[in-house]
């Protein structure tokens, strides 16, 4: 019983529980399901000198958002205390054989001291993963107007065009990174 809890779960049955997510949001409260509007909605609700993005933004028309980054935080934290979260999770063999190329030390961390370990920070690698990555996702976010979670579970399921461009988007991006970019930044 207890490897069911903290063993992983297969795609027939975490698919179709995500899956649901988006009939039990509408049909309860009419919202949206996305993740990425959050820091919009603190800030609007924190900042004291508010930029007119922030103060025109309703925030408190949205606590319920706020309560689903909130439960994700501490699902988290309950999961690495309680179930064991905090260990690798299995990767496949061609992985292991593709960091052994980069000169990852251990292939099956977490995460990978090369990659993101704190002592490689003020290597150019680092910069180039922690400034650029961190731009790009949150231009492409802010940009796609939605996340890849808001995007490609609640978009899609409502048929919304753009939400098929953005979830393409989305996945050709992560092919073009991880087949030619993370190839070059490693090398640096």
């Amino acid at each position: 019983m207890w490897e069911t809890v903290t063993g992983p779960w297969p795609w027939y049955v975490s698919g179709p529980l995500l899956g649901l997510m988006v009939p039990i949001l509408l049909i309860l409260g009419n919202k949206e399901f996305g993740i990425s509007s959050t820091f919009r909605q603190v800030c609007a609700a924190v900042l004291p000198a508010r930029a007119t993005y922030f103060s025109e933004y309703p925030w408190r028309d949205h606590l319920w958002n706020l309560t689903l980054a909130l439960g994700v935080i501490l699902g988290a934290a309950l999961a690495v205390l309680f179930l064991g979260g905090n260990r690798a999770p299995q990767v496949s063999p061609a992985t292991i054989d593709l960091f052994a190329t980069w000169n990852v030390a251990e292939p099956t961390a977490l995460q990978p001291a090369e990659i993101y370990g704190v002592a490689h920070a003020a290597s150019a690698r680092a910069l180039v993963s922690l400034i650029a990555g961190g731009f790009l996702v949150g231009f492409g976010t802010r940009y796609a107007n939605g996340c890849t979670s808001g995007h490609a579970i609640m978009g899609l399921s409502q048929l919304k065009v753009g939400s098929l461009v953005a979830t393409l988007g989305f996945f050709a991006g992560g092919a073009i990174v991880s087949n030619f970019v993370m190839p070059w930044v490693m090398s640096l």
